[in-house]
Order: C-alpha cells, then sequence, then structure tokens
C-alpha cells in the first residue's frame, strides 16, 4: 500500500485546494494516470498518479485545501485488486466494460481494465448523481458558500457546463421561495457576528483563496516599496481602428486591436529599456532585460491575472496576435503555467474592456512599469484647426520612479501615443 503526498508545485507554494477528484475509492489506475485537479494560487492543475493499484482512500473532499508533503490518496496492491474484482466477476455480476453469460461463472474472467473506471459489479452498484461538468473555480466556491447542490442543476452552457448565472438564479430561486413555507425565515442571509467598531452586523466571511492571498502580497508589496509616479495622455486613434478594420477580409480576421497596441509597446520598451526591467534591491542596481516578455492583464472567474507573452520582441504582430488569445484562453480555464504567470518583464493592461478610460493601476512586483488602455469611444477632436469626431482612447503609465526620471516615462508614452496615431509610419520604422 502507497500513499501519495501532495507534492511541491514550486514557486514556493504550500497547499493547494482539491478542486474535484478524477477517481473515487475502488478504481484501478496505471502510473501517471491523472486523479485529481488542485487549484493552487497560480493556476489549476492536474495531478497525476506516482502508483499502479487500487484507490483505497481519498484524503480529503473536493474544496479541502492540502498543504504539501500531506495525504492526498491511499492506493493498494494492484492485484489485489484485480483478485477481488475476478471473484466478483465469477459470481454472476456483470464487470464494468464487459459481459457475462448466463451461466454466471462459467464465462471466462478477465482482468479488470486500468483506467479511472470503478471496477465495481453492476449489479450491485447503487446509482449515483454526479456531479455536472464545472469548470469554473468561482462557480464552485459560489455554489459552496450558498449550500447549492451541484448535482441539482442543469447547465445552461455549452455541453451542459454549469455556468456563474446557473447558482445565482438557484439562490435567487431560494430566497422568492423559501419566505412562503414559514415566517420564521429570514429574507436576508444570516450574520455571522458583530463587528466592534461599527457595530453592524457581518453578512459574511468568506475565506481568501490562494490565489486571492498571492495577489495581496503582490499588491501590498507594490505599494510599500515602489515610488510609483503616473502620466496620461489623450489620443487620437482613429488611424489605429482603421488600420485594424483594414487588415481583414472574408478569410482571415486579422490581428486584433490589442495586438497592434502590444506590437507598438514592444517597440517602445526596446527604445526605453529603463521601464523594461527590474531594481535590485540587495545590490543596490538597477537591471534591463534584453528582450520582452510582454504581461497581459486578464479578468478571469478566479480573479486578475497577468499570463506574460515570452519574447513578445521576437515575434510578428500576427504571432503577438495567436500568443494573446492562446494565453487569455488559457486564463479563463485555469491553465496557465506558473512560468506564464510570473515571467513577465513589463504589464499592458486594456481598461477598455471594463468600459472605462483610465485608472492608476498599481505595477505588477517586481516589475517597474505598467500602461493602461481606456476605452476607444467617439469624441470631438481638433483636427487641422478643425472640429472632428475622432475615435479617442487615453494611456495611462504608471512606472517606478526608482528607474527613471518622468522625461523618459513621458517619451516612452508619447512612442507609445504616436504610434497609434499614425500606426502605418510606425510600422515602416519597424
Amino acid at each position: 500500500m502507497n500513499t501519495f503526498l501532495l507534492p511541491d508545485l514550486g514557486e514556493g507554494l504550500t497547499e493547494a485546494e482539491i478542486v474535484r477528484w478524477l477517481v473515487k475509492v475502488g478504481d484501478v489506475v496505471a502510473v501517471d494516470t491523472p486523479i485529481a485537479e488542485v487549484e493552487t494560487a497560480k493556476s489549476i492543475v492536474e495531478l497525476p498518479c506516482p502508483y499502479a493499484g487500487v484507490i483505497e482512500e481519498l484524503h480529503g473532499e473536493a474544496g479541502t485545501t492540502v498543504p504539501v508533503g500531506k495525504p492526498l490518496i491511499t492506493v493498494g496492491d494492484p492485484d489485489g485488486a484485480a483478485y477481488r474484482a475476478e471473484e466478483r466477476a465469477g459470481s454472476g455480476n456483470v464487470l464494468v466494460g464487459y459481459g457475462t453469460t448466463e451461466s454466471g461463472g462459467a464465462g471466462r474472467r478477465r482482468r479488470p481494465r486500468v483506467s479511472g473506471t470503478s471496477v465495481a459489479p453492476a449489479a450491485e452498484k447503487v446509482p449515483e448523481r454526479r456531479v455536472p461538468l464545472v469548470i469554473s473555480p468561482l462557480v464552485r466556491r459560489l455554489a459552496r458558500d450558498a449550500e447549492v447542490d451541484l448535482r441539482a442543476l442543469t447547465g445552461s452552457g455549452p455541453d451542459g457546463l454549469i455556468v456563474r448565472r446557473d447558482v445565482e438564479l438557484e439562490i435567487a430561486r431560494r430566497v422568492q421561495t423559501e419566505p412562503s413555507t414559514t415566517q420564521t425565515v429570514p429574507t436576508q442571509p444570516v450574520a455571522v457576528g458583530f463587528e466592534a467598531r461599527t457595530g453592524l452586523p457581518e453578512l459574511r466571511r468568506t475565506p481568501m483563496s490562494g490565489f486571492r492571498k498571492a495577489v495581496i502580497a503582490t499588491l501590498s508589496r507594490s505599494r510599500s516599496e515602489i515610488p510609483e509616479a503616473t502620466t496620461w495622455v489623450d489620443v487620437d486613434a482613429t488611424a489605429l481602428v482603421d488600420l485594424r478594420e483594414s487588415l481583414r477580409s472574408a478569410t482571415d480576421p486579422g490581428p486584433g486591436l490589442l495586438a497592434l497596441m502590444a506590437r507598438f509597446v514592444v517597440a517602445g520598451l526596446l527604445k526605453y529599456p529603463e521601464l523594461n526591467g527590474y531594481v535590485d534591491t540587495e545590490r543596490e542596481e538597477l537591471v534591463q532585460y534584453d528582450g520582452v516578455n510582454l504581461g497581459l492583464a486578464a479578468q478571469t472567474d478566479r480573479g486578475l491575472m497577468v499570463p506574460a507573452v515570452a519574447g513578445a520582441h521576437a515575434l510578428t504582430t500576427r504571432g503577438l496576435d495567436a500568443e494573446i488569445r492562446r494565453l487569455t484562453a488559457s486564463a479563463r480555464d485555469g491553465r496557465l503555467t506558473q512560468q506564464e504567470l510570473t515571467s513577465g518583464t513589463f504589464t499592458l493592461n486594456n481598461y477598455g474592456s471594463f468600459g472605462v478610460d483610465g485608472s492608476a493601476a498599481i505595477i505588477n512586483h517586481p516589475q517597474v512599469a505598467i500602461l493602461g488602455v481606456g476605452r476607444i469611444i467617439d469624441r470631438p477632436w481638433v483636427v487641422d484647426g478643425e472640429l472632428a469626431i475622432r475615435k479617442l482612447t487615453q494611456l495611462s503609465l504608471v512606472f517606478d520612479h526608482r528607474v527613471c526620471d518622468g522625461g523618459t516615462a513621458a517619451a516612452f508614452l508619447r512612442f507609445v501615443a504616436d504610434a497609434f496615431e499614425n500606426p502605418a509610419s510606425a510600422f515602416a520604422d519597424l
């Protein structure tokens, strides 16, 4: 019998939450069979089993947080599992995946398939309600906090996927129906306790996930260590939008606006490398990178993530577009690697996706700058001495004042702004 301990997942991670089990007690597994999905502060990963045999015990339910080095599963002797399965098959019961003869044990016995499928006989199995497909950790946590049984829901997403609105509709249904059954049921969530400073009841307490703890630590360190400054500029992006449309065809959607923006940001960083580095406080040195890993802020159900396009300086605009789309999809599915989440050298944040004009962002430590792009909207603008309707956006740059003065930051921002306003000319110089 072997016990599989939660392995060291790297990057200083000390724990992981069990998202869902891919096996159950009694299942026969081979070496490297996926047994569970676990969520760390960085991403969701699938853990393979290092042993072959039968699952004897699962150490924790879905939603349990397991420290590194603590038991995850116990795996028994594979020969014993096969023997027990054959005994059941010989008694006339149906072995999962195979048939049986009317004469019961007269048929040839077969060893169970080594997979995530239980070897329990069909005649003895009690039909069970399986939890439908749920991808988002936020949806799982929302359901758990509200005590919603996911097995009772019908997913409205693709292929029956349970999405956030399915859980929220179930919670709303409860609020509407429960008061009618009894007059003692409160219409508001039960308070957890009273907060001493305000005297108000607490609505609820929600434990912080490992991911949220990591975000808080990074942002708090940024605020405490970095003397930041912010500069911004309004930009006429009409020509940029026109260029994006000119690259679109019936058979080719062309690079997206974010990829075009990324191309100019990367060019600006190569021209002003002070903003593409970090501060080595131990050696009291300012370090500049030879190359750009462009971080892109992406909002997901788990919160804000900043995956990085590795080697962005060596990619074409189409290459940037493809990598941005891949990373965005991986972020939403919780499949980003630790390397993708921690290797950025500069961050580009598209605030416009939230419908706002700008923000004084917090630098993603240990980086030294972040550039934000606001929404692009029609506004009045003076062109050649005459008033015209143009597509305007705002660029805002937050930078670490230790690595450069305002002049360098303003020059970088102006370079990017000029490229937005005259993209064809900018491309000719790249």
